[in-house]
């Protein structure tokens, strides 16, 4: 299978988009480009496969706040659980949280608190699959890859505009 990689330049950072022709396989913040982009191509390159495009204009309009949900097709390799976990992730809406209890109670495993975080943990799709919105049953933000000063940065600006969509 043939890899493709991008950078997406947001807000919290550079994010490292990898995709294969047809599917988003794996997006993560880092700190710097590495010789693998093919950011540097004509976008009329037939290089360029559609899914890495379509995944930077869905993360463009998710940080200008016109993007609710991604209609990026994925493809993740995990277990039965981490798949479960992430499946109920994509439920929690935008710009709500729910604890990994509440994630745990909704996959009919309410004793798997630790696992669901370590399913989290393994999610490589940040943003698109919405761990972020995952918080301790005490109601603080705990364990984000990224940085919890990113989770709560990505928490505050879905509060944004889920708010000023319920002002209207």
């Amino acid at each position: 299978m043939e890899i493709y990689t991008g950078y997406f330049d947001s807000e919290i950072g550079k994010i490292k988009v990898i995709t294969s022709q047809t599917h988003l396989l794996a997006l993560d913040f880092v700190e710097q480009e590495e010789q693998d982009a093919i950011n540097d191509l004509n976008p009329c390159d037939n290089r360029i496969p559609s899914i890495l495009d379509q995944t930077m204009q869905e993360l463009e309009e998710y940080f200008e706040g016109k993007r609710k949900s991604f209609s990026i097709p994925f493809s993740l390799e995990g277990t039965e659980f981490q798949k479960k976990v992430w499946k109920a992730l994509l439920d929690i809406p935008y710009g709500e949280v729910k604890s990994y209890l509440d994630i745990a109670k909704w996959i009919d495993n309410p004793r798997g608190v630790r696992a669901v975080g370590n399913a989290n943990n393994k999610n490589k799709i940040s943003i698109i699959i919405p761990c972020h919105r995952v918080i301790g049953s005490n109601g603080k933000l705990v364990g984000y890859g990224g940085g919890l000063w990113r989770k709560e940065w990505l928490l505050a600006h879905e509060r944004n505009f889920s708010k000023e969509e319920r002002d209207r």
